[in-house]
C-alpha cells in the first residue's frame, strides 16, 4: 500500500468512527435508550453531539416579512416580500447553521375570518373555528416560504430541503388569557369601522401601539409544548430547511381523555418560537422585525438604539413600559425566555441587517 492510499485508509477509518459515536451520542440526547440513563449523561452526550453537527437558528419572521406598509395583501406582493426576507438567510446557511424558519400570521388569518364572514353571508358556507383558520395560514404561507426559498437555494446553488410543518401547539384550556384576548390579528380599521365590525360580530378591537389603527384581538394562551417538536428536530439535524409553527402554531388542548382538541385562539409567533427553540435545543434565536435594533425611548427625540441587553435589562426595561405589548414587547419576553431556558444567543434585529456579524440587540445572560 502507498503512503497515500495509507492515508487514505486513515481518513476514512476516522471519518467512519466520528459518524458512528455521532450517531451513538445523538441517541442518547434525544433519549431513545433507557429511560434510566442518568442525567447528566443526557447533557454530556447533548454537548458532545454539538462538537459533531452543525448548529440550529430558529428565525422568526416579522409581520414585515409577507406585508409591509399599506399594502393590500396581494399575492404579488407577498411572494416578493417573502423572496426579499429569505435570501437574508442565505449568511446564515454559509455560516453553518441548519434553519427552522417560524412566522406571524396577524394579516393573513384576519383575512381568512373575513372571507368566512363573507362566505357565510353569501352562500351560507358554514363558519370555520379558529383553529382550522391558523392551519389554513400555514399552509399558504408555508407553501410561499418553501417555494421562495427554493428558488432561493438554486439560485446560490445549494442542495437542500424545505419542507413545511403543519404545527399543532399545547395550550393549557384554563389559561387566563381565554378571558382577557389581546392578540391583535387582521388589517387595521378605522374607528368607525372597528365599531361596526364589533357591533355586527362581538368581536373586540385595540388601537395598535403605534397608532396605525384598530385591530381585531383574540385571546393569546401561553404555549406549553410543540406537538410536532420531535420531528423538526430530526428533520432539522439532518440539514433540511424546516417552516414550522406558523402564526404561533394551532392551538389545542388536551380533554380528561388526553385527546387533543382544538381551541379558538391565536398563539403569539414570539413566544410558541421561542418553546420551540429550546425543545429543539438549537443555539441561536433570531427574532426578526421592521427595525434594525431594538430601542428605549422608541419614536421621542432621545430615542438610543441598544447593541447588547443582559437579561436582567431587558425585564427592567420591560416593566417600566419601554416596549409595546403589540409590537417589541413579545420579542423581548421571548428573547429572554430562550436564554433563561439554555440558549445561547438571542438577537432582535431586521432581515437585512442578517449579513452583519454584529446585527441586531443581542440578549444575553451577563456582560462578563
Amino acid at each position: 500500500m502507498t503512503l497515500n492510499a495509507y492515508k487514505l485508509f486513515v481518513i476514512i477509518r476516522e471519518i467512519r468512527v466520528i459518524f458512528t459515536i455521532r450517531q451513538i451520542l445523538l441517541r442518547f440526547s434525544q433519549k431513545e435508550l433507557s429511560a434510566e440513563i442518568p442525567i447528566f449523561v443526557h447533557q454530556f452526550s447533548s454537548g458532545l453531539v454539538r462538537c459533531f453537527m452543525k448548529k440550529i437558528a430558529v428565525v422568526a419572521f416579522g409581520g414585515n416579512a409577507l406585508l409591509r406598509g399599506s399594502e393590500t395583501g396581494t399575492i404579488q406582493q407577498q411572494e416578493k416580500n417573502t423572496y426579499d426576507t429569505c435570501i437574508n438567510l442565505i449568511k446564515l446557511i454559509k455560516n453553518d447553521y441548519n434553519i427552522v424558519i417560524t412566522h406571524g400570521n396577524g394579516p393573513q388569518v384576519g383575512n381568512i375570518l373575513l372571507r368566512n364572514e363573507a362566505g357565510y353571508n353569501q352562500y351560507k358556507i358554514p363558519k370555520m373555528p379558529l383553529d382550522i383558520c391558523v392551519a389554513d395560514s400555514q399552509g399558504g404561507i408555508g407553501y410561499m416560504i418553501e417555494r421562495q426559498m427554493k428558488n432561493i437555494l438554486t439560485e446560490y446553488k445549494i442542495r437542500k430541503n424545505v419542507v413545511s410543518i403543519i404545527t399543532q401547539v399545547r395550550v393549557d384550556i384554563k389559561d387566563p388569557a381565554f378571558n382577557e384576548p389581546t392578540k391583535p390579528i387582521g388589517v387595521f380599521y378605522l374607528k368607525e369601522e372597528a365599531d361596526l365590525l364589533s357591533k355586527n360580530n362581538n368581536w373586540k378591537f385595540q388601537l395598535d401601539a403605534r397608532k396605525r389603527g384598530w385591530r381585531r384581538v383574540v385571546a393569546s394562551p401561553e404555549p406549553k409544548e410543540i406537538i410536532n417538536k420531535k420531528i423538526i428536530k430530526d428533520l432539522t439535524r439532518k440539514g433540511h430547511i424546516v417552516i414550522a409553527a406558523g402564526g404561533g402554531g394551532i392551538p389545542v388542548y388536551r380533554d380528561k381523555y388526553k385527546k387533543l382538541q382544538g381551541v379558538e385562539a391565536v398563539i403569539d409567533k414570539d413566544f410558541a418560537s421561542s418553546l420551540l427553540a429550546t425543545e429543539i435545543g438549537a443555539d441561536a434565536f433570531y427574532c426578526l422585525t421592521d427595525v434594525p435594533k431594538v430601542y428605549i425611548n422608541f419614536h421621542k427625540p432621545d430615542q438610543k438604539a441598544l447593541d447588547v441587553l443582559t437579561v436582567d435589562e431587558a425585564r427592567k426595561y420591560y416593566e417600566v413600559g419601554e416596549f409595546g405589548e403589540g409590537s417589541m414587547g413579545p420579542k423581548i419576553l421571548a428573547a429572554v425566555k430562550f436564554i433563561e431556558n439554555g440558549g445561547r444567543e438571542s438577537v432582535i434585529t431586521e432581515a437585512t441587517q442578517l449579513n452583519n456579524h454584529s446585527c441586531g440587540t443581542r440578549i444575553v445572560k451577563s456582560i462578563h
